[in-house]
């Protein structure tokens, strides 16, 4: 398997294999969000897709792009459960069996989609890495076609699709913010302006409880975390991976970590001045652009909205008793 970074013209390979099962997703202006933030913002609504989340278009390509011999012997990865549905998904219409593992307390309602979608789901470890682990003793052991959440070109190069949808649909974008968990749709948008000549930065946002990728970037030395004590699974990560990292190193601009009443506070937004369901790590451009409103003054701004899969005892806590206005 190559581990070279995925190019533009990878990306344009994978559409067709992405469009087969699904639609470019909107992109939007919302006025009050707009209005709340004092900024030229849109929103990339991944979360409308049929898993929910961005991570779907790069499972259809890579499942389109397996080996007769790793379709017959099957998949499995480890997963919180945007990645799994995404594989699950794919691995359902291309007739693959798939396996997938699941921290241990993982987002029941990400873990009944995968069970929906036909895989086999084996929970494992307190949190991604462990589930990780457990699953590269486990494909060996058993001869499965190992599916990395992030090291796999395929995987970037579909999600890079939703990269293009962006630039191809808006002029003069001037900065992308996106959550950062491995890194692959942060890596697909780095791809694509790349590969389009674009002078756009992309900054990524993650979690101050999950730190270790951002400080990782930041000091050029690759960390691992003590934990990833995030309601934010979607970038609760403890370890940096080789192919997305060494993407990340050459290509993203900045990165914004932020706490948990903050990511609390972009799923509020998200769903008061959107009216869409977002979680943590889905609505955490959002929250990154209402900290940095000021920086971003002037700037016509993109929000990668990666993900709708929130719990609803989450939501719950999350809501409280502070009204939403709808």
């Amino acid at each position: 398997m190559t581990t070279q970074p995925p190019n533009l013209d990878d990306v344009r390979i994978a559409q067709p294999h992405v469009y087969a099962s699904l639609k470019p997703t909107p992109l939007l202006r919302h006025p009050l969000l707009a209005e709340r933030l004092g900024l030229d913002v849109w929103v990339k609504h991944e979360n409308h897709n049929p898993t929910g989340a961005f991570k779907v278009r790069g499972g259809l390509n890579l499942m389109a792009r397996l080996s007769s011999e790793d379709r017959v012997r099957g998949v499995i990865s480890a997963t919180t459960g945007n990645h799994g549905q995404s594989i699950a998904f794919a691995a359902a219409r291309a007739g693959v069996p798939c396996t997938l593992v699941v921290p241990r307390q993982n987002n029941p309602t990400k873990n009944a989609m995968m069970r929906a979608w036909g895989a086999t789901l084996i929970e494992h470890g307190r949190d991604f890495d462990e589930a990780r682990e457990f699953v590269e003793a486990k494909c060996a052991a058993e001869n499965l076609r190992y599916v990395h959440s992030a090291n796999e070109p395929d995987l970037i190069a579909g999600v890079g699709t939703y990269a293009l949808e962006i630039f191809e649909a808006l002029a003069d974008v001037d900065v992308v913010l996106v959550p950062i968990g491995g890194g692959s749709g942060a890596c697909g948008l780095i791809a694509v302006r790349d590969g389009l000549g674009l002078k756009t930065r992309v900054i990524g946002v993650g979690a101050q409880n999950a730190d270790a990728v951002a400080r990782s970037w930041r000091t050029g030395t690759r960390v691992v975390g003590d934990s990833a004590n995030t309601f934010a699974e979607g970038i609760a990560t403890r370890v940096t991976f080789d192919l997305t990292f060494g993407m990340l190193q050459r290509g993203l601009d900045d990165f914004i970590s932020l706490s948990e009443s903050e990511l609390e506070e972009g799923v509020r937004i998200a769903l008061e001045l959107t009216h869409n369901l977002a979680e943590g790590a889905g609505s955490a451009s959002l929250a990154a652009a209402l900290g940095g409103c000021d920086a971003l003054a002037g700037q016509r701004v993109v929000c990668v909205m990666s993900g709708g899969n929130l719990d609803v005892g989450v939501l719950h806590r999350i809501l409280g008793t502070r009204a939403v206005h709808m």
